[in-house]
C-alpha cells in the first residue's frame, strides 16, 4: 500500500520541480536582459566626440536625481540634455514596440502580426509626409507629431469597422493591415517625388526611424502611454494565452474573443502610435523580439510580455549605440540598424530551432 502511494506522489513531485525550474529559467532570462539594459545604457552615454567615463556618467545621473555630489558642467549638459534623452527614448520605444508585437501575435495567433504589418507605422509615415511636404495638418499648429498619431490610428479604425461589418478573422485583419501598409507606402512615395531636397531628406529620415527627435519634453508622453498600455496587456496575459489556442476553444472557456481582440487592438494602436509619432518608423523590433523571447522562455504571456519588453529595450539601445558609432561622426537612422541586426538574427534562430515555437 505504501509503495502505491509513493509511486503516485513521485510523478507529481517531479512535475512540480520541473515547473519551478522553468519559472526560475524565465525569471533569470528577464533579469539578465534587465541587467544588460542598465549596463549598455551606462556605456552608451559615454560614446561621443566628448569622452565621459562610465563612472562619471553614473555620477551625473545620481547628481541629477538626488542633487548630491559635484560634476563637471560640460559633461553634465552633454549627458543629461543630449545623450540621456536619446537613450531613454530607445529603452521606452523598444519596450513598447516589443510588447505590442508579443500581444498582437498571441491574440491573432499569427507570427507575422506586429504594428508594422498592421499598417500602423505606415499610416504614421503618411501623416508625417503630408505635414513635411505639403504642410497639411489635421490639427492647426500641431505639426508632424499629431498628424502621425492620427494617421497611425486610421488603419486600426478601418480594421475595427471591417470587424463589425464582416466579422473578420485574425487572418483577414492581418491581410487588411498589410494592404493598408502598401497603400500608405505608395502614397508616401508619390509625395516624395514632388518634395524638395530638404523635405525629401526629412521624410526619409523619419521613415526609417531615429532617436534624435526624442527629448525630455516629449518623453513623458511616451512613457505614460507605453506604461499604461503595457500594464493593461500584462493584466490580460491569461486571456491572451487562451486566445492563442484558437477562437473556438477560447469561446468555450468563456472569453469574448471578438470584443477582447478589438480592445487589445485599440490599446496596441495607441501605444505604437505614441511611439512612432516621435521616433518615426522603426521596424523589426515588434516582429523579431517576441519570437526570440518565445524561443528562449516559451509562449506563456505572463512571462513573454515582460521578457519581450526588456529584450526589445536591449535590442533597440544596442542598435542605437551601433548607429552612433559605426560611421562616426555620422549618425545612421536606428531603423536601418534594427533591420540589419534583426533580419539575419531572426533567420538564424528559426533555422537553428529544432521544434515549433508557436
Amino acid at each position: 500500500m505504501e509503495s502505491e502511494v509513493e509511486t503516485e506522489v513521485k510523478p507529481k513531485t517531479a512535475l512540480q520541480v520541473n515547473y519551478r525550474k522553468s519559472i526560475v529559467k524565465k525569471l533569470l532570462f528577464i533579469t539578465f536582459c534587465l541587467v544588460v539594459v542598465i549596463i549598455v545604457a551606462g556605456y552608451s552615454a559615454t560614446i561621443g566626440s566628448y569622452y565621459i567615463s562610465v563612472e562619471d556618467v553614473y555620477g551625473i545621473i545620481w547628481h541629477r536625481i538626488t542633487g548630491m555630489g559635484s560634476v563637471d558642467p560640460t559633461a553634465y549638459y552633454i549627458v543629461t540634455e543630449l545623450r540621456l534623452p536619446r537613450i531613454a527614448g530607445a529603452i521606452v520605444c523598444g519596450f513598447g514596440l516589443a510588447v505590442c508585437g508579443a500581444a498582437m501575435q498571441s491574440m491573432m495567433k499569427n507570427p507575422l502580426a506586429d504594428p508594422y504589418t498592421m499598417g500602423i507605422s505606415s499610416g504614421a509615415g503618411l501623416g508625417a509626409a503630408l505635414a513635411i511636404i505639403l504642410g497639411f495638418e489635421l490639427w492647426a499648429g500641431a505639426g508632424i507629431v499629431v498628424n502621425a498619431f492620427i494617421f497611425a490610428i486610421i488603419p486600426a479604425m478601418v480594421i475595427l469597422v471591417m470587424s463589425q461589418v464582416r466579422r473578420a478573422t485574425p487572418t483577414m485583419m492581418i491581410l487588411c493591415g498589410i494592404s493598408l501598409m502598401y497603400v500608405f507606402g505608395a502614397i508616401t512615395s508619390l509625395l516624395m517625388l514632388i518634395a524638395t531636397p530638404d523635405d525629401l531628406s526629412a521624410v526619409y529620415t523619419w521613415s526609417v526611424g531615429t532617436m534624435s527627435k526624442v527629448s525630455w519634453d516629449n518623453l513623458p508622453i511616451m512613457v505614460a502611454v507605453v506604461t499604461a498600455g503595457s500594464l493593461y496587456l500584462q493584466y490580460l496575459a491569461n486571456q491572451l494565452n487562451i486566445m492563442s489556442i484558437g477562437d473556438e476553444s477560447a469561446k468555450c472557456l468563456g472569453v469574448n474573443v471578438e470584443r477582447k481582440r478589438l480592445v487589445c487592438l485599440m490599446v496596441i494602436t495607441l501605444v505604437a502610435a505614441s511611439i512612432v509619432s516621435f521616433t518615426g518608423i522603426i521596424g523589426f523590433v515588434g516582429l523579431v523580439c517576441p519570437h526570440i523571447v518565445r524561443m528562449a522562455i516559451g509562449s506563456d504571456n505572463k512571462f513573454l510580455i515582460p521578457g519581450s519588453a526588456i529584450f526589445g529595450s536591449t535590442m533597440l539601445i544596442v542598435a542605437d549605440m551601433i548607429a552612433r558609432t559605426i560611421v562616426a561622426p555620422t549618425i545612421l537612422p536606428v531603423g536601418v540598424i534594427t533591420a540589419c541586426i534583426g533580419g539575419p538574427l531572426f533567420m538564424y534562430l528559426i533555422l537553428k530551432s529544432k521544434k515549433e515555437v508557436w
